[in-house]
């Protein structure tokens, strides 16, 4: 298995491409399940959750075909309707499966989804507003199992109420009703940057969608989607990641290719704490030379609130603060498991409830730790970057499932680290 061996102690400084957004990428890799024309999309990144999007669209008689950087043609028609457990264990994501399937197969067999460890996503969200869209559905060995056959094998329109905001839930049903017959409303909708890219998305395919980015979406069926050309939208979360990294070094770094106007809860938090930060364009700026880190109150929300998987990150931030802070997470109820192995590594954090207090100390030191999920990778390698010392950082697979070349990025901002073999 691989780790992360990290020398700290040096500040970032340089510049950093960001990558397409891995949760954006996902549900329209799947979404490409609802036409059998060929779709090309460009700006995939090259992750470990793509390629298993990938496979589970090959098993499904899908084809791919990379065609240019980061760039894949898409072709074929779905003629399976079965997503296995042997893929979707390992991505959550895999969920996104079961609206594409039941709106153009007229049936689906998902299993039940794997992933972080970062607490319960259920699916039942998915699949009530399915059922109001007519679908029925029996759970048996690990499979939900879904038929559109008692209403004549096609969907229809629904007024879904989301009784909880869920991304991939708003994501599954906006791909589900694009093909249902009639007008589906969604209520309570998520509205993350990933959910209107997927609107895009699914418009440049023909789908009729108003209301993505506010927390009511209309989507009017349409009896055929077709291809198109799609580029994913940029990581909101991987630009924040080598934001916070770069501040905490107390170095320099310009994110190119970003998408400003997606992280303004996240710059906001970040100006308070003392960076100075300059956008001009599709580039952010940050300064944190010879300035001091200020702690800063984290509660996390859906968007445009603070977001969740930034908030590993930032705990680092305030790990290393001129005083006390605390980090709330209101999303995802195991999401502090990070918070150990940044105290192995100096770090003066107490978990109460679902806030974490935090007290800031002049450095931390190197020390062997453990990932438990994707972000949680993230705050463990920013905090080996600041770290006095060596730190190796194991279980590691969860970083290669979000972050794009994340090692020949952070070497290009003079940090030092290498990926080892256990």
């Amino acid at each position: 298995m691989d780790k992360f061996q990290i020398v700290g102690g040096k500040a970032l400084s340089g510049e950093v491409v960001i990558s397409g957004a891995k949760n954006a990428a996902l549900p329209i890799l799947l979404g490409t399940m609802l036409t059998s024309e060929d779709v090309v999309l460009s700006n995939v990144p090259q992750l470990r959750d793509v390629q298993t999007c990938f496979k589970l669209l090959t098993m499904m008689g899908k084809s791919y075909e990379c065609i240019g950087e980061n760039t894949y043609k898409i072709s074929g028609k779905v003629t399976s309707n079965v997503a296995p457990y042997d893929l979707v264990k390992t991505m959550r994501a895999s969920i996104l499966a079961l609206g594409p399937l039941t709106a153009f197969m007229g049936s689906a067999e998902v299993s039940l989804p794997g992933g972080c460890a970062i607490g319960a996503r259920p699916v039942d969200l998915h699949v009530k507003g399915l059922k109001e869209m007519g679908a029925e559905f029996v759970l048996e060995d690990g499979y939900i199992r879904s038929s559109t056959e008692s209403i004549g094998g096609r969907l229809h329109g629904g007024y879904i109420v989301m009784d909880k905001i869920s991304v991939t839930g708003t994501e599954n049903l906006m791909m589900a009703a694009a093909l249902a017959e009639g007008t589906t409303i969604i209520e309570n909708a998520a509205r993350e940057p990933e959910i209107v890219d997927l609107a895009v998305f699914l418009r440049s395919m023909g789908a009729n969608i108003v209301g993505d980015g506010s927390d009511k979406i209309t989507i009017v069926g349409v009896d055929k989607l077709h291809g198109c050309s799609h580029s994913i939208v940029a990581d909101r979360i991987e630009t924040g990641t080598y934001l916070i990294a770069a501040m905490a070094s107390h170095g320099q770094v310009v994110c190119r290719n970003a998408l400003p106007e997606t992280l303004d809860p996240v710059l906001a938090k970040l100006r308070k704490a003392n960076a100075t930060i300059e956008v001009d364009g599709t580039s952010i700026y940050l300064d944190m030379r010879d300035r001091e880190i200020l702690p800063v109150d984290i509660i996390t929300a859906p968007h445009p609130g603070f977001p969740t998987d930034m908030q590993a990150q930032f705990m680092v931030l305030n790990a290393l603060a001129s005083g006390s802070s605390t980090v709330t997470e209101t999303i995802f109820e195991n999401r502090f498991m990070h918070v150990p192995e940044l105290i192995r590594m100096g770090a003066h954090l107490s978990i109460q409830g679902n806030t974490v207090l935090c007290s800031g100390v002049e450095h931390l030191k190197g020390a062997q730790v453990m990932a438990t999920d994707l972000r949680a990778s993230a705050s463990l390698v920013i905090a080996g970057l600041v770290a006095e010392g060596t730190t190796v950082v194991d279980r590691i697979y969860h970083m290669d499932r979000g972050y794009e070349h994340i090692e020949r990025k952070i070497r290009s901002l003079g940090g030092t680290i290498e990926r080892i073999s256990a």
